[in-house]
This record gives C-alpha cells, sequence and structure tokens, in this order.
C-alpha cells in the first residue's frame, strides 16, 4: 500500500490510497460502492493468474480515507486518476471497473488519456436508460441488496446483528461517501457523450445482476462505438467476487488483444 499525493489545476492536493498486486501489464482497477475489498480478491486473481500488474486506488472518503470537499462528482474522480496514471508514467494501461467504479471508467475513458489501451466496464452504472432504471440501493436493506446484488445471495448475505459498531460506521461513511459522488448512480449527460470513445471497450455483464439489469448493459455498449458486450452466468452485479476465474479470463484476453507496448503473450 501507498500514498500518492496528487494535484489538479484549479484545485489543492489530493492523497490517493493505492495498493498494488504483481507485475506486468498494468491494469488500473476501479471499484464500486462495496468499497476497495470488494475488488481485492480480483485484483490479487489477475496478478497471480497472468503476467500483470493490478493498481487498485481507493476513492478518496471511502475506507476511512480523506475526501477534500471540493471532490464530489465521477468526472473530478477519472480526472484524479488521469494525474495518477500520468505520476507513475504507465503506458498500455487496461482500464477496469466495478459499478460506479465503472462510471469513472467511461469518464476516463472520455478524457483520451493516451496511457490507455483499452476498457473494461464491469456492471458499470451511470447512464439514463428509461425503462431499465438502476436500483435506488440508499433504499434498500443489506439483504435486500444481497438479493439484487448476487446470482446466490445466500452464499453473500450479511447478518446485520453479526456487525460491531465500527463495521456499521464504517458501511454507513462508506454509503453517505457514495451518494456525495454518485447521487442516483445516472447522470443523464453520460449516454450520449459516450459516442466521443474512441479506444476499444468491452462492457461485461452478471446475467442475474438486480442493480442495472442486463438490458442495461447492453444500452450502455451500444451507446460506445464498437464496443463488445459479454454476459457472465451464475452472476449478479459483482462477478468478481461470484465468478472471479471466468472473469479474469475475458479481462486478460481483452487486455492482451489490445495491448499496444508489448508483445502478445499467454
Amino acid at each position: 500500500m501507498a500514498t500518492h499525493s496528487l494535484t489538479l489545476p484549479g484545485h489543492g492536493q489530493v492523497d490517493v490510497t493505492v495498493d498494488a498486486y504483481g507485475a506486468g501489464h498494468p491494469f488500473l482497477l476501479l471499484h464500486g460502492g462495496a468499497g476497495p475489498r470488494s475488488v481485492a480478491g480480483f485484483a490479487k486473481t489477475l496478478a497471480e493468474g497472468n503476467h500483470a500488474r493490478v493498481i487498485v486506488p481507493t476513492h478518496p472518503g471511502f475506507d476511512g480515507t480523506h475526501r477534500p470537499q471540493w471532490l464530489t462528482t465521477i468526472s473530478g474522480l477519472a480526472q484524479l486518476y488521469r494525474a495518477l496514471l500520468d505520476q507513475l508514467e504507465l503506458v498500455d494501461v487496461t482500464v477496469v471497473g466495478s459499478s460506479i467504479g465503472g462510471w469513472i471508467a467511461a469518464e476516463l475513458a472520455l478524457l483520451q488519456s493516451q496511457r490507455i489501451s483499452s476498457t473494461i466496464l464491469v456492471d458499470a452504472v451511470g447512464i439514463d436508460v428509461a425503462d431499465q432504471p438502476v436500483a435506488d440501493i440508499f433504499s434498500l436493506t443489506l439483504a435486500q441488496l444481497a438479493e439484487r446484488s448476487y446470482h446466490n445471495p445466500e452464499r453473500f448475505r450479511i447478518d446485520p446483528a453479526s456487525l460491531s459498531d465500527s463495521q456499521r460506521a464504517a458501511m454507513a461513511a462508506n454509503r453517505a461517501t457514495l451518494r456525495t459522488y454518485g447521487g442516483t448512480m445516472t447522470d443523464p449527460t453520460l449516454r450520449p457523450r459516450l459516442a466521443a470513445i474512441s479506444q476499444p471497450t468491452l462492457v461485461l455483464w452478471g446475467e442475474s445482476d438486480g442493480i442495472c439489469t442486463p438490458d442495461y448493459g447492453r444500452a450502455y455498449a451500444a451507446a460506445i462505438p464498437g464496443a463488445r458486450f459479454a454476459l457472465l452466468p451464475d452472476a449478479g452485479h459483482l462477478p468478481q467476487i461470484e465468478t472471479p476465474e471466468p472473469l479474469r479470463q475475458l479481462v486478460w484476453d481483452f487486455a492482451e488483444t489490445h495491448a499496444t507496448h508489448r508483445p502478445a503473450t499467454r
């Protein structure tokens, strides 16, 4: 774990906590509202299963990290991570975003950084689809959230009575941070703006996602020129937790296909 101090034009300094795994082809892995722990296991799986360096930042405000008062938007996070890639001097980066992390990845793709060779959106939120609304996660109980998030919710259900006061406080703080950045989990301007994405994009979706349906995912892919769409069976909103190995293979194959600064290897 390391802390990187970044400065965005017109704003002050932001400290970003970053975990890194493995070595090789660089991946920027962006977590969703469940926090960095929701992608940590997949980061290790990807790094151990391939010649990959996986960088996992914690969005400022999550897991007790500091969020400057001015940093309140998804586009602000995208600018922050473009600055992180610049500071790390990375090239040929594959950006992988889960849920709200996918929204950040989409905004990052729109910034047209030459350091990024491909983008992978995993059950991303952010666009407005009239007949496919994103679930209001802030109104759901933990049990209801599990039902909508997983293909097999019994494996991942959390008993609220088992949580300590500190765990409850941490979850509440993360939800507050998520609401600050994401609001209703959609931006009406995003879907038409996706037409400006020029880099290769893969849209992956758990077939049992009850937060945002596969049809929502198809609409996401249709809005991005040339984007591929693929369903992941036996997975819901968090395939990196439920089906990490099939997800790893799809992610690696797409990154390898569109690599620009290394020979293709398996």
